[in-house]
């Protein structure tokens, strides 16, 4: 039988001044820029090894990446450690005080020297990641978090804890469920602890750059667990961290909120018996709207002044989304994006590049065949977001907004079921 091995590596990522960061509109001219550092930010990897198969998770602290900067880092793993890119998962936290690794229209554009430095550090922690393996025990705990998150796109909710056979998309969902991945490792090396939770790091809005509430998290666990914390993000796509008050969250309640359950889960995880690292990867094909896109722009070039606000953002946003879109292939009808699904004994994590509503989240973990998985978001990938079909009716922000910002037609309703029912199919085939 194989013993599980872990080791974890970090590297800084920490943005130079003057580049700009991610997360909020910003007209030309008015950017939103680094001024200071809040907190340093980081590049950490998790890797992972029984018997000749190795795995890397890397969990960067920014706010976004693109599927082939995700490549770039895969590729140069396989290529000097060894571990095939196919077991390498890229992963972001998405705090909005970084930069981001992909196009964004007006919401904070990407340095290439900083990409450049981001893909070397994502390198240098594996690395060190690897030379940090050692034999260890896996525990998963869970716990639920009270005031940490809540849904914003609604007044009324329904919890994880009423998630059944019966729970639709429908209705509005939120997850209060915090898991942790507990190494326990021999050889006198430090115990390892990555968590799962879904809140949007989105409290700070200046331009002091950080990670957000995970980084007062990770600075406030040393004094009852020695330990650097990786934190996976998890379905967050109508959520945001705090109680609702303020409405974008307080990031000094939210850390509270998340550490006590965090010292639980630490403390009162199951052991999982890992004789194995086994790992699928395939892709899901995501239908769009390009009915909806067409639409757009007749409604764009009949009056080009009536699109100044509300779903066309102001009017140089307006017209620079139209020059995009008129160069998007109106014969694509699918979005091609990244799924992969590592198992850990009986526990499993399935990581996909979207931003996700939460109801899609549960649903994933309702049908999975293993009794836990972690659904984790803003890897490999990342395609915005993917709503419930009221989004669209309604037409919120994250239906019919986010695509103009990325650059990308509309998805179809039906878009989050078809990635949900891809994500239960791998996670059968692991």
């Amino acid at each position: 039988m194989s013993v599980l091995e872990a080791g974890q590596g970090k590297a800084d990522i920490t943005p130079p001044l003057g580049i700009e960061m991610a997360g909020f509109h910003r007209a030309p001219g008015k950017e939103r820029r680094v001024e200071g550092v809040r907190g340093k930010t980081g590049a950490r990897a998790l890797a992972l090894k029984t018997g000749v198969s190795r795995a890397a998770i890397v969990s960067l602290e920014i706010c976004a990446i693109s599927s082939e900067f995700a490549r770039t880092v895969k590729e140069a793993v396989e290529q000097e450690i060894g571990i095939p890119a196919s077991h390498v998962m890229v992963t972001a936290t998405h705090s909005h005080s970084t930069p981001a690794l992909r196009f964004f229209r007006q919401w904070g554009a990407e340095d290439e020297g900083y990409r450049m430095k981001v893909a070397d550090a994502a390198l240098e922690a594996v690395h060190k990641a690897v030379e940090d393996l050692s034999p260890c025990d896996l525990y998963l705990g869970e716990h639920k978090v009270v005031g940490g998150n809540f849904n914003r796109t609604t007044p009324t909710w329904k919890t994880g804890e009423a998630f059944g056979p019966e729970s639709s998309d429908s209705e509005r969902w939120l997850d209060t469920a915090l898991h942790c991945l507990y190494f326990v490792r021999s050889n006198g090396k430090p115990d390892l602890a990555w968590y799962h939770f879904c809140a949007h790091p989105v409290c700070f809005t200046d331009g002091l750059a950080g990670p957000d509430w995970p980084g007062i998290v990770a600075e406030r666990i040393l004094p009852a667990h020695p330990i650097d914390v990786g934190f996976l993000q998890g379905h967050i796509g109508d959520v945001n961290p705090g109680d609702g008050t303020p409405w974008i969250g307080d990031p000094e309640e939210t850390a509270r909120a998340v550490l006590p359950a965090l010292h639980h889960a630490i403390g009162h995880g199951r052991l999982v018996d890992v004789d194995r690292l086994r790992i699928q990867s395939g892709r899901v094909e995501l239908p769009l709207n390009l009915p909806l896109l067409e639409e757009w722009l007749v409604t764009y070039r009949k009056d080009p002044a009536a699109c100044k606000e509300g779903v066309w953002v102001d009017p140089g946003f307006a017209e620079d989304w139209a020059r995009g879109a008129e160069k998007i292939d109106k014969t694509r009808a699918t979005l091609s994006t990244p799924i992969s699904a590592l198992a850990l004994g009986d526990a499993a994590l399935l990581f996909h590049g979207s931003e996700l509503y939460s109801y899609y989240g549960l649903a994933v973990r309702r049908d999975s065949p293993f009794p836990d998985t972690l659904v984790v978001g803003y890897t490999d990938d990342f395609v915005g977001y993917l709503t419930d079909p009221r989004a669209y009716e309604k037409d919120e922000y994250a239906a019919v907004v986010v695509p103009k910002i990325l650059d990308l037609p509309p998805f179809a309703p039906n878009a989050a079921s078809a990635l949900k029912e891809a994500a239960v199919e791998l996670l059968k085939r692991v």
